[in-house]
């Protein structure tokens, strides 16, 4: 019988819970997960490759991929790419006003998440009712309805997925209590200035945040800001 590996413990401080979690490096089987969903070049199995790593490498009994947000799950997934692969990446740009190509050394402990500043989750509907949002899960990964919206559908569908609680007077109703149907007609009977909250709600979800500064060869200085996993790297 072959030796059974030890692998070391990581812990990771997942947001938004704000208490560590502990996982174990990823490995080959991982790593053939993510060239897998390369090779097919869809979203859909990239994302659901990465929720799956994440849920591989988790130790803790308790600790539960589908309740993460987005934002935490690629979070934590470029933290286990870090101290399984290498803390460090390259990436390359190019600079769109003199067409040179600039290449860069990023340090992936050093990326954070960028939280919005000032953004409502109860929005009020009238003086006595409105909805309470969330952020979406990694859930909404293997939601096949949701994966095969599209255009304008796909929208509204995450929306509905952002509702927490809905509430009138002094009743709350738990938005995972009603099917999806019922949450899409709430939906489409808000007066448009409530529904723009919601949509400002939507457009300033927290992401990774990690900012590159250069100057090209104009002598011009220039900001880059990554914020998600295909600004990071191709999956491999």
């Amino acid at each position: 019988m072959l030796p059974k590996l030890n692998y070391p413990t990581i812990s990771i401080e997942v947001p938004p819970l704000n208490k560590p979690a502990n996982f174990r490096p990823m490995l080959v089987r991982e790593e053939k997960l993510l060239l897998m969903a390369k090779v097919s070049k869809d979203t859909t199995d990239i994302l659901q490759a990465i929720k799956q790593v994440v849920n591989n490498c988790s130790l803790d009994d308790n600790f539960n991929v589908d309740k993460l947000p987005l934002f935490a799950l690629e979070y934590v997934f470029v933290k286990l790419r870090g101290t399984s692969i290498g803390d460090e990446i390259k990436v390359s740009y190019r600079d769109l006003d003199d067409e040179q190509i600039y290449d860069f050394d990023v340090d992936l402990n050093k990326i954070e998440i960028k939280y919005p500043e000032k953004v409502e989750e109860k929005i009020e509907v009238t003086p006595t009712s409105g909805l309470v949002m969330k952020y979406p899960d990694a859930e909404i990964y293997d939601d096949k309805i949701f994966l095969k919206s599209e255009g304008e559908e796909t929208f509204y569908r995450l929306v509905i997925r952002c509702i927490d609680q809905i509430y009138d007077g002094d009743n709350v109703y738990q938005a995972k209590d009603f099917n999806e149907d019922d949450l899409l007609e709430f939906i489409e009977l808000m007066d448009i200035k409530s529904f723009e909250k919601v949509r400002v709600f939507m457009t300033n979800l927290p992401t990774l945040y990690y900012k590159l500064e250069y100057k090209n060869a104009s002598g011009e200085d220039k900001i880059i800001e990554m914020k998600t996993l295909s600004d990071f790297f191709t999956l491999r």
